[in-house]
């Protein structure tokens, strides 16, 4: 097989790959407000903050206390 034969399905293969190491999760507030992120939150910050990116890509810190679930996406 030629270099030109080999790129595609390499290329394919990245991609699988890549995708399955994010795991999509919804994050819900006490007040009902939902996220989807691209990743699991982190949440072992000093501070007591989740902290992760939404599916946009804006980056949000929100108060342990304020958050009600933490689940994967279905």
């Amino acid at each position: 097989m030629s270099m030109k034969n080999l790129g595609l399905p390499l290329v394919a293969l990245t991609f699988l790959v890549l995708a399955g190491c994010a795991t999509q999760t919804v994050v819900t507030l006490q007040n009902g407000t939902q996220y989807l992120t691209k990743d699991i939150p982190k949440t072992n910050t000093a501070d007591g903050f989740y902290e992760f990116t939404d599916i946009a890509g804006k980056h949000i810190r929100v108060k342990a206390g304020d958050v009600a679930t933490v689940r994967k996406e279905d």
